[in-house]
């Protein structure tokens, strides 16, 4: 098995104070190559007395190599570590987002047109026409981000406060990639119906909800009476964004091996919110054979009473043949096998047994099902969630596309069409003579990515009946 490989996530900056005479550093430099790990910026901060003083950055694998590295650096003679900062942590003091004012007050007369008295008639118009609110408020592009912190990453119900970075990091995501204004909203429940009414009273300051990281089935329940409440777009990501990706990727692998959708035997590993969603689009799109699997194995039509209300859909609308065994019978000439469940969850003999040319999503975050080292040279096309292996699926390169377009169309709902249009849209970044085994996805910073998949969702919009506004 092959080692897993340092990453930026994992990264670290020591000061040191080195004994200044010839061959220091490069001790310290061949103590981290031999811990495996990738040195980065080497930086002189000052000389003091006999030591020259460096702040020395490296990226280790995971928590435990680096508390390694640092003691190796420590033992060596004519050395000493003064101080060792955690990169991700620095990145996070105070939070890694604001609100900035779009004009300034810095006079009585913008004092009185941006707040009282002014703004009373604005208030007033809005109360005689609502649709004003729109036009004459932030409404029209916001977004709120909301989460109970009941199924955070791959972290599981880790409760709002510690769901709160992953919130804020949505939120600069939307701002950066859409120009979209997104809040971080966690709440201290995560009782269905609570959810539902909080957002309820919240909507209308808001063109969209991004619900995030809420648990199955309840997520789907939640999203489901939102839908039906509110008027303006309510999208689930670790469903539909991951399962919007994932298609996209799907698209573009299956050019790279010449296999059709159709003909395809696929494997979803996870039940969950995200599977159930790439299983609703793989059909959609026209998949024909999908095999999903959980703890127990292949979901089948047996004991139809005993699962919940997402595992019974998918077992009415899987698995032709009604197959029943494990995730091991279940990868026996698969094509596709998509992960969405949890760290080390697929054997390597599962995708030694796969068709020719395996193709291998594992998009657990942040360890993935089988890690991509294991399967290199098996599987013909690999991908995961992360972002330092290539073919990164990564919700980023949907929802603020798909928001984008929603809020300029003044949409009341993300539907089917939009989902699949957004997918297309984001294929089709990549021309055919471009793609290749490590490059089926675009990049998250191709900027690309988000006009073509805002035009067509908003144009989605527009056909299916669901914009308000009207096309220019």
């Amino acid at each position: 098995m092959s080692e897993v490989q340092p990453s930026v996530s994992y990264s670290f900056t020591m000061r040191l104070y080195i004994k200044n005479k010839p061959g220091m550093l490069a001790k310290i430099l061949s103590e981290i190559a031999d811990h495996k790990a990738d040195p980065g910026a080497v930086d002189v901060v000052e000389v003091e007395g006999e030591y020259k003083v460096r702040d020395l950055t490296v990226s280790a694998r995971d928590e435990e190599h680096s508390k390694a590295i640092v003691e190796a650096v420590k033992s060596i003679d004519g050395v000493k570590v003064r101080n060792v900062s955690d990169r991700v942590f620095l990145l996070h003091l105070g939070g890694k987002i604001r609100i900035e004012n779009k004009v300034p007050v810095d006079t009585r007369d913008s004092l009185s047109m941006a707040y009282t008295p002014g703004v009373g008639r604005v208030c007033e118009a809005i109360a005689k026409e609502k649709e004003k609110v729109h036009s004459l408020t932030i409404k029209e592009n916001s977004v709120a981000v909301v989460s109970d912190g009941s199924a955070v990453l791959g972290l599981g119900d880790i409760g709002p406060e510690a769901a709160m970075p992953v919130m804020e990091g949505k939120a600069m995501l939307f701002k950066e990639f859409a120009d979209v204004d997104a809040y971080p909203i966690c709440l201290q429940t995560q009782e269905v119906d609570e959810i539902v009414n909080a957002v309820k009273w919240m909507s209308p300051g808001f063109g969209g909800i991004n619900l995030e990281d809420i648990g199955a089935p309840r997520c789907f329940e939640i999203e489901e009476k939102l839908k039906k409440e509110l008027d303006i777009p309510v999208f689930h990501d670790d469903q539909h964004g991951t399962a919007v990706v994932a298609l996209a990727a799907t698209i573009n692998a299956l050019k790279v091996v010449d296999k059709d959708l159709s003909d395809l035997r696929t494997v979803i590993v996870g039940v969950g919110a995200a599977g159930v969603a790439i299983t609703k689009i793989l059909l959609e799109a026209g998949a024909e054979e999908i095999l999903c699997c959980d703890r127990s194995g292949i979901i089948n039509r047996d004991n139809l009473d005993e699962l919940n209300s997402s595992k019974r859909w998918v077992a009415e609308n899987t698995n032709p043949q009604n197959l029943s065994g494990s995730l091991l019978e279940a990868t026996q000439n698969a094509d596709l096998l998509i992960g969405v469940s949890g760290p080390g969850t697929v054997p390597i003999e599962a995708v030694e047994q796969m068709a020719d040319d395996p193709i291998v999503f594992a998009l657990a975050n942040p360890v993935p099902e089988i890690m991509p080292e294991e399967i290199q040279g098996i599987a013909r096309i690999i991908a995961t969630g992360r972002s330092d292996y290539p073919n990164q699926i990564n919700n980023v390169l949907a929802f603020p596309g798909l928001f984008r377009g929603a809020l300029d169309a003044r949409s009341t709902d993300i539907n089917e069409e939009m989902k699949l249009a957004a997918a297309h849209a984001i294929a089709e970044c990549i021309d055919e003579e471009g793609l290749s085994e490590e490059y089926i996805v675009p990049s998250v910073f191709n900027k690309e990515v988000v006009r073509r998949v805002s035009e067509e969702v908003k144009n989605a919009a527009h056909e299916s009946g669901v914009a308000q506004r009207p096309q220019p």
